[in-house]
């Protein structure tokens, strides 16, 4: 078994100390992504390392709990988290809005632990039913999409708010905000079904 794989898995079982070592081994990986991508605006209110473990933290106690092998799929799946997380803080600051991603209703997320491997059997019909066992998939789906497409999904699907109001916090307007997220319904469908074929890497 890979030392990445037992820290998750020590990691689902409740180990606070591999969540720590997980944040500790892949926060300069992750912040030297973070750089590359981080705005001037969000760069003179945060320090990069501070944020990066700050957001990792976040992200392991709030994600679907998952499983891979290999290292480069974890760390590509932690910089999404992290540039997720920053872009809706970059648009809040730009904009004097609220912080969507603290503030609306995600997927709850349940105690199975998704296996994201390709060569992993595919999840049994019976237990792909399961609502929780979906809620995961789909949370994780989203993490996947462009922050644009991401940002319409969960203000429309789970803040349930108007076109309106989804164009005003994202400044755009109500048409805009209406055809965006006509569009990114079917791209999340799409990345749901390849995640669950096993495709991490190639959606990475």
């Amino acid at each position: 078994m890979s030392e990445t794989r037992e820290l998750l898995l020590r990691w689902h079982r409740g180990d606070q100390q591999a969540m720590a070592d997980l944040v500790q081994q892949e926060a300069q990986f992750v912040a030297a992504e973070v750089r590359k991508r981080l705005g001037r605006l969000l760069r003179r209110h945060h320090d990069t390392q501070d944020i990066v473990q700050a957001t990792l933290l976040q992200a392991l106690r709030s994600a679907p709990r998952f499983l891979v092998s290999d290292r480069d799929k974890l760390r590509g799946l932690l910089v999404r988290m992290v540039e997720n997380s920053l872009y809706v803080q970059a648009n809040h600051q730009l904009r004097g809005k609220r912080d969507v991603r603290r503030e609306v209703s995600m997927p709850e997320v349940g105690d199975t632990a998704l296996e994201l491997e390709p060569c992993s059997p595919v999840t049994g019909p019976d237990a792909a039913a399961s609502r929780s066992e979906t809620r995961d998939w789909v949370s994780l789906a989203l993490e996947l999409l462009d922050h644009e497409d991401r940002a319409v999904i969960v203000l429309r699907d789970y803040e349930e708010l108007g076109f309106a109001e989804i164009g005003r916090r994202l400044g755009i307007a109500e048409d805009a905000a209406r055809m965006r997220h006509r569009r990114a319904r079917p791209k999340l469908a799409e990345t749901l079904l390849r995640l669950r074929r096993g495709e991490l890497g190639e959606l990475l």
